[in-house]
């Protein structure tokens, strides 16, 4: 082979050449690596397999910049004048990879980060999890660098591996996709406590997205299917709670918004009043003239 370079072009484009086909090899090794695992990732998408989705996605992206960082390299090396440099630097090389750990440090720590996430799987692509108290979405991707949450209102939020590892978080999908949902109501002390309840599980029982999470122990006992109970008796009000399950997240959310306002309906058909508290307001200018009124008639 490099006899056949050699006898037919000329030396001064040899090493260009040479370093030419290695960089295009390069390209079309991490296309072609690229292309096989996105056959793989489309087949995940279709079983709905998430854990294996997030697995190939995250091997995809390890294996295509191994294949760049290995080619460059080598690259890189078949240039005789870096190769003298190289060697000259080799009595630094203890110094140099110390110097190297620390620029790398945040970028080795997050990309061992993301390969914890897709080994232990706290979450994996899908999932609705919540980060801190207000970064909350589901997982659209999980990089090399960064895990990417697509929030509600579409934007992206872009944690490092490295930080969300290392984070307590809220994952809603995590083995178990059910959801309780807790539809919390309160009630005037005057209103009658068992027909509120009669009225909440009711509208749980007769919503499309509310499920039956009960044993057929549970069932034998009696236990209900939609809890009510009294939690608090607040200031002004009795406060009631239920317990509805739906099959997902986004199930969960409108089942609640959906129960808060047929209720409402509800108990304002049957006389159930949701109270509100009440302020008494005094004017100093009215305890003034009270003042001087109970004064005068003492006087008197």
């Amino acid at each position: 082979m490099n006899d056949l370079i050699s006898q037919y072009i000329p030396e001064i484009y040899q090493l260009p050449l040479i370093i030419g086909v290695i960089i295009a090899l390069t390209i079309i090794t991490a296309s072609v690596v690229s292309r096989l695992f996105k056959v793989l990732v489309v087949k995940y998408r279709e079983q709905n397999d998430e854990s294996g989705l997030t697995s190939m996605l995250f091997l995809r992206r390890s294996i295509v910049v191994l294949i760049y960082i290995a080619g460059f390299s080598f690259a890189i090396y078949m240039i005789p004048q870096f190769r003298v440099i190289a060697g000259s630097l080799l009595a630094g090389a203890g110094l140099l990879a110390v110097a190297v750990g620390f620029a790398s440090q945040q970028a080795l720590s997050n990309i061992i980060g993301g390969l914890f996430i897709v080994i232990f799987k706290p979450y994996k692509i899908t999932d609705r999890i919540q980060v801190r108290t207000d970064l909350v979405g589901v997982v659209e991707d999980i990089n090399l660098r960064h895990t990417v949450i697509r929030n509600f209102e579409n934007k992206r939020i872009i944690i490092p591996n490295s930080v969300i590892s290392n984070e307590v978080l809220i994952n809603s999908n995590y083995e178990d996709d059910k959801i309780c949902k807790w539809i919390d109501l309160s009630i005037s002390y005057d209103s009658d406590i068992d027909l509120a309840k009669e009225i909440m599980a009711q509208e749980v029982l007769s919503h499309k997205y509310s499920i039956d999470v009960r044993s057929e122990d549970d069932i034998e006992a009696g236990v209900p299917r939609v809890p009510v109970r009294v939690v608090m008796l607040s200031d002004f009000s009795v406060n009631l709670r239920a317990w509805a399950w739906a099959d997902d997240p986004p199930k969960a959310f409108e089942l609640g918004c959906d129960l808060l306002e047929s209720i409402k309906k509800e108990f304002d058909a049957q006389g159930i009043e949701i109270p509100f508290p009440y302020r008494t307001i005094v004017q100093k200018s009215d305890l003034t003239r009270d003042k001087k009124d109970r004064e005068e008639r003492a006087s008197s």
